[in-house]
């Protein structure tokens, strides 16, 4: 097998009661290993460029793939040399999926089920499953299917949502799994480890591959004498955990309920959480975007370089490109999928909304090149945060005013969209259409950020003299 790439990424899962529209959303900002800026692309996969043979390029599994795919949206690979990496979307049935979350495991289970050199990855993972489903539900067990028989090499987290459900899958050693439907008034921050905690093997809102209860039994995996936490029995407790994962859970958990006191470097953080404060795209931005601003461990921040560098914050230089996932109730079907993105270091991005029933998607997020063009939407976000980070204090409002005008802009074209689509001919042109203006207008709005960030870096720089010194 090829040499694997590690991804490193922070997913946020949120009910339809818990949303303030009634949508089911799921995001994840999909980050690197810091291995380069690895140029991300967004795109429309049409059941004609669906492959019916589908090679993986990191393993050697071949699959024969239905004859009868779904449109939907994608965020594969600028340089497809280790795969497609397709990581998001939402298919042309409003079912999306997020794949995925690296988690952690423990030597106990892997030396019951070793993972499998030669299976199926991260890599694969929504090319070989999204557009064959037609919910939420039907996604978990195609996915849990296809780990049975093919195994993994690596351990994983990976959500679904539709119109009513979301869940969220966790793989486990080479060939098992467990699933669970997080409640609709519920949300979860998910970092890099296992996730899932308290689980009912008796409940309609679980699924799992059949053998598991046995697994845990006969191999005495369980630590608890009187419950089954996931966590406990798959999942580790190092020092690791303290401050590369659990901080992160922390924050947003934090920033959704100020009210409850926690500890960053608990190993017990609550998986699914609950909030009476309807959580909107913005709150997820905002935690999708945090270094733990107002804390001692803001990388930006004045307390001591010790403390800036003792957590591994969500916002963060390895960030490739965030997602937010929304199927929408309160709308027709056709405009009920809005896939929003981000490309580039959250800090000083934006995520748009882009209707996801189309057939191709604009230029300047599709095109991305291997090599640094400022015409790409992804090379412009990626210089953007490369610049601000030189002097945040200087930049930060600049940006925040960005996101806000952009994001308002956005969502105004949206509402007259919303509202015009049912008059239109072909509704997915004139929805390509409005994506369009969208991608424009970031655009335009993005180049104009960059401009004035060189024009006020200009009079800052160290190499400089005064005339009148």
């Amino acid at each position: 097998m090829k040499k694997q790439k590690i991804g490193s990424c922070t997913t946020m899962l949120v009910g339809k009661n818990a949303s303030i529209d009634g949508s089911t959303l799921i995001a994840r900002s999909e980050d690197g290993a810091g291995d380069g800026a690895n140029p991300k692309r967004f795109v429309v996969v049409n059941p004609a460029d669906q492959p019916r043979e589908y090679h993986s390029v990191l393993s050697p599994v071949v699959l024969n793939l239905p004859d009868d795919p779904l449109r939907y949206t994608s965020t594969p690979e600028a340089d497809l040399k280790s795969g497609l990496w397709a990581a998001a979307g939402i298919n042309s049935e409003n079912v999306a999926m997020s794949a995925t979350e690296t988690i952690t495991t423990n030597s106990r289970i892997l030396g019951v089920d070793p993972l499998v050199e030669d299976g199926l990855g991260e890599e694969n993972f929504v090319t070989i499953t999204l557009p064959y489903i037609h919910s939420a539900r039907e996604g978990v067990q195609r996915l849990g299917a296809l780990l049975e028989a093919y195994g993994t090499y690596e351990s994983n987290g990976i959500a679904f949502s539709d119109q009513e459900e979301v869940w969220y899958f966790e793989s486990i050693g080479g060939h098992h799994w467990a699933a669970i439907r997080i409640p609709d008034d519920a949300y979860v921050i998910a970092p890099n480890r296992f996730n899932i905690d308290h689980f009912d093997f008796d409940s309609d809102d679980t699924l799992f591959a059949a053998d598991l209860p046995d697994l845990i039994n006969t191999y005495h995996l369980n630590p608890d004498p009187d419950e089954v936490n996931l966590r406990h029995i798959f999942g580790s407790a190092t020092v690791k955990d303290t401050h590369y994962n659990n901080p992160r859970a922390w924050f947003g958990q934090q920033y959704l309920n100020p009210e409850i006191k926690q500890d960053p470097f608990d190993q017990d953080l609550p998986f699914i959480c609950h909030t009476a404060h309807k959580i909107t795209v913005e709150d997820m931005q905002w935690i999708l975007c945090s270094h733990y601003q107002n804390t001692v461990y803001d990388p930006y921040g004045i307390s001591t370089e010790a403390q800036q560098k003792l957590l591994r914050p969500i916002g963060i230089n390895r960030n490739h490109e965030t997602h937010i996932l929304q199927i929408r109730s309160d709308v027709p079907a056709d405009i009920a999928g809005i896939h929003w993105l981000a490309f580039g270091p959250n800090t000083f991005n934006a995520l748009i909304p882009f209707y996801a029933n189309v057939t191709d998607t604009p230029a300047a997020y599709r095109d991305t090149p291997k090599n640094f063009d400022l015409q790409s939407v992804y090379w412009l976000s990626r210089a953007t945060g490369i610049f601000g980070d030189t002097n945040y204090d200087l930049y930060s409002d600049l940006a925040d005013q960005f996101k806000l005008h952009v994001v308002a802009d956005c969502r105004y074209i949206q509402k007259l969209a919303d509202a015009e689509f049912d008059q239109q001919k072909d509704i997915s042109a004139f929805l390509q259409a409005q994506n369009q203006k969208m991608a424009d207008l970031y655009f335009t709005q993005a180049m104009a950020l960059f401009g004035k960030m060189t024009e006020f870096g200009a009079t800052k720089m160290k190499l400089r003299y005064n005339l009148n010194d």
